[in-house]
């Protein structure tokens, strides 16, 4: 099964694709209505709108990244062709569950990343690389399906956050004088 396929079988099939994305906004504005500034920097909440960044940024770069790739490097196709539901929807998704995120919860103090920024570039350049991967029929010397492409990418994510955190620093560093976590601005 090639992306094509997975994302025809995905607009064969909207409702659970439109549902999930639905109630991602839904759900951030749920729980900041639930829930205080203060509130937001405590578990379990904190880990809430970790899981609903996360959520909604992995397939929202996916998709910038296949319209930049679409708009770039397809010459066949143009973006007046392509599914909105694959290409547009999770974009304005993401935008929309991360403006209502940052309403309540101050994006610092989500765990996973210092900075909205770096998980975004992160998950971009991952993408890149297994659209790389991909176009270059390396993966198809391997007989891979797309199931182990989406490994490919957890495993590509997880090394380029390692070594991210290893080159930068780690999110939770402590400033020496012990008066809480500092962030440094890159």
């Amino acid at each position: 099964m090639t992306l094509q396929e997975l994302f025809d079988a995905l607009a064969a099939n909207p409702a659970p694709v439109l549902i999930f994305f639905i109630l991602l906004p839904i759900a951030a504005g749920i729980a900041g209505s639930l829930t205080t500034r203060e509130e937001a920097r405590q578990s379990p909440w904190k880990y809430f709108y970790s899981a609903l960044v996360y959520l909604s940024s992995v397939p929202g770069i996916m998709a910038l990244v296949l319209c930049v790739y679409t708009l770039f490097f397809e010459r066949q196709r143009s973006l007046l062709q392509v599914n909105a539901l694959v290409y547009f929807l999770p974009i304005m998704i993401m935008v929309a569950t991360l403006l209502l995120i940052n309403q309540k919860a101050d994006m610092r103090h989500i765990p996973g990343f210092r900075r909205l920024s770096g998980l975004l570039m992160m998950l971009a350049v991952t993408f890149i690389a297994i659209l790389l991967i991909q176009q270059t029929r390396i993966w198809v010397v391997f007989h891979g399906s797309v199931v182990h492409l989406f490994g490919l990418f957890i495993v590509l994510f997880v090394v380029f956050y390692v070594g991210w955190s290893k080159l930068f620093g780690s999110a939770n560093d402590e400033d020496d004088s012990g008066k809480g976590t500092t962030y440094r601005i890159d």
